[in-house]
């Protein structure tokens, strides 16, 4: 197509048939099944944000799959995925990743990364975790001391990496990996950096050898060179094309690194906001936002969390929940669902409906709460706020509903569930202000319950 007016309206109508999946908690919300749900009715699964600190997992038919930095997508045969230049990616974990599901049987063959994407090198994962272990040692008693306060990373050096895009000349990209000269001038410049500054820091100092890192990333760059291209384009020619695309956030909302609660946030845009941004692709018409959010709430690292359950009730929605993160492994804090957060995500995307997952892990419980305000400086608010200081001294406000003993793992419908679980859902769309239009009530992708058309 070669006409620019043509082309934009072609683009645009295929916008109109494509969605976006994000977050609306503090990420571990459920967005990979959902994804690869959504993903049977798009030609195209894009990620946007974040790296390999994010884990989407999918059981299809009992078999787990847990991903990293590849798209859903991949497991629905024929599906593009990209890897947007707003990812940043670590060559190693995504060998691995592409090794692994080759291992089970799969095809990444459809995987495309932009070779505008930053790479995650081995001197930003040290930076990560001296970082870290700098901020545990200083910790202070008091949150407020958010300074003092380690802020929970995966230390998998994503951080480090988008403020190397941000300092440009030592930024290496996933294009860089296959052009020698250019891939040297970066590495041996920020080798110079890191052993003036970083490198006295690590146990034990240690120098970085240049030659290893270039030596290690043009190997990597040739494993991935099939994969590697300029991503903008071909998203848009693909559109332009009448194909469609879903957009797979990573992450939550309230991790949001201008809109969530900082600085216990992560490093990127995590809402549909972040779309344009980390792939080139004006989102103006996006015809649809699927937000996710748990029935309950969860928080994996630092940071408040107002509604957390530090007691047996806690305990046991982890244990039903199975709650441990896909990434780390780390135990996350559990607690009531949050609804003034969920609002907050909720307008941040701009949601269309809700898919509401792990209902069933409610399942058994005499009364069920809910976060409807917060109590803050003697007042109450619906508000979210945008600083740790202030959501720590955030006291949440309850609702108390009734709850349901019914096991619903295998329930098919809407109207089939127990009325209990029905009104939960209808309080959170009510306050949400979007249809919950997707209940799952089990991992696996059958055990999903549709009451519209997504």
């Amino acid at each position: 197509m070669n006409d620019p007016a043509q082309e934009r309206t072609a683009v645009r109508r295929s916008l109109e048939r494509s969605c976006a999946v994000a977050g609306l908690q503090w990420g571990d919300e459920g967005k990979g099944k959902i994804v690869d749900l959504l993903a049977e009715g798009h030609d195209a699964v894009v990620r946007y944000n974040g790296g390999a600190n994010a884990g989407h997992t999918v059981v299809v038919e009992g078999r787990r799959v847990a991903l990293h930095l590849v798209p859903c997508g991949v497991l629905r045969p024929g599906t593009l995925g990209v890897i947007g230049p707003g990812v940043v990616v670590d060559p190693e974990a995504l060998v691995a990743e592409i090794d692994a599901l080759q291992a089970a049987g799969l095809d990444p063959s459809g995987l495309r990364v932009s070779s505008a994407a930053p790479v995650v090198m081995p001197y930003h994962i040290d930076e990560d975790q001296v970082r870290e272990g700098l901020l545990a040692s200083r910790r202070a008693p008091d949150v407020l001391s958010a300074d003092a306060e380690p802020i929970g990373t995966t230390r998998r050096g994503i951080g480090p990496a988008y403020a190397e895009k941000a300092h440009r000349a030592s930024a290496v990209r996933m294009g860089d990996l296959t052009r020698p000269g250019l891939l040297r001038k970066k590495i041996e410049l920020a080798a110079d950096i890191k052993n003036r500054a970083l490198a006295p820091m690590l146990d034990p100092p240690r120098a970085y050898d240049a030659e290893a890192l270039i030596e290690r990333a043009l190997a990597l760059g040739e494993r991935l060179a099939p994969y590697v291209c300029e991503t903008r384009s071909l998203l848009r020619g693909a559109l332009a094309e009448g194909r469609t695309a879903l957009f797979e956030g990573a992450n939550g909302a309230l991790l949001d690194i201008d809109h969530g609660g900082h600085p216990f946030v992560t490093s990127s845009s995590t809402t549909a906001l972040g779309i344009g941004p980390g792939t080139g692709i004006p989102t103006r018409g996006l015809g649809r936002v699927v937000g996710v959010m748990k029935a309950y709430q969860t928080r994996v690292g630092a940071g408040p969390m107002p509604t957390e359950l530090a007691d047996a009730t806690g305990d046991r929605i982890r244990e039903r929940g199975q709650e441990f993160g896909t990434t780390t492994g780390r135990p996350r804090r559990c607690g009531w669902l949050d609804l003034v957060s969920a609002r907050h995500g909720a307008e941040l995307n701009d949601c269309d409906a809700i898919a509401l997952t792990m209902l069933d892990v409610l399942a058994g419980f005499d009364e069920l709460r809910v976060c409807v305000a917060y109590r803050l400086g003697g007042r109450e608010t619906t508000r979210f706020p945008l600083d740790a200081a202030d959501l720590s001294r955030a006291e949440p406000v309850y609702e108390t509903l009734p709850g349901f003993a019914e096991e619903i793992a295998g329930v098919g419908s809407f109207d089939d569930l127990p009325r209990a679980a029905r009104e939960y859902a209808e309080v959170i769309e009510r306050f949400v202000g979007a249809p919950v239009e997707i209940v799952s009530v089990g991992p696996d992708r059958a055990q999903t319950i549709r009451r519209d058309a997504t």
